[in-house]
């Protein structure tokens, strides 16, 4: 069974990786873009303010990132019973087609995927159809998601 404190520290690797990574992108373009050579030419010479664009881009990726890191420290643990609701914090199973796949309900960062004990774990939000669809079912319950003129039906498997 797979513990929603291994699937927060997952989250939280990720996004510190990622966080590394586009710091690192950050003070490349920053430097490009104050750089000798980045100097126009000519009034057509645009290499430094897009250089500045870029960096100016990342680091508001950066901001954002930290912002999820610190949802992601502090997102409460909640334990679920068969009867409880789905809400934010739920880990859901659900199956389509005699497939399981997990879901894990976010505030924020849907759309990441996560692997913990070599299982793949999907955030969604209640902003997409199926995180949507979810809020307030119950295991056993079943859901339909309307996707490209073909309606799904998901069974909710397990809500922990």
């Amino acid at each position: 069974m797979i513990q929603k404190s291994q699937i927060l520290a997952s989250i939280v690797q990720k996004l510190n990786h990622e966080l590394q990574t586009i710091e690192l992108s950050a003070q490349a373009a920053l430097e490009a873009a104050t750089h000798e050579e980045s100097k126009a030419e000519d009034q057509h010479d645009t290499r430094g303010l897009e250089a500045s664009y870029l960096a100016r881009a990342q680091a508001s990726r950066a901001a954002e990132l930290n912002r999820l890191l610190l949802i992601f420290k502090l997102f409460p643990i909640r334990e679920y019973t068969q009867n409880d609701p789905i809400v934010p914090g739920a880990l859901i199973g659900l199956e389509l087609n005699q497939k399981l796949s997990l879901y894990f309900l976010v505030t924020h960062g849907g759309g990441t995927l996560i692997e913990v004990n070599s299982q793949v774990i999907q955030l969604i939000t209640p902003q997409s159809p199926l995180g949507d669809a979810l809020l307030g079912k119950k295991q056993g319950d079943i859901i339909e998601i309307e996707s490209r003129g073909s309606v799904r039906e998901y069974k909710i498997v397990s809500v922990d």
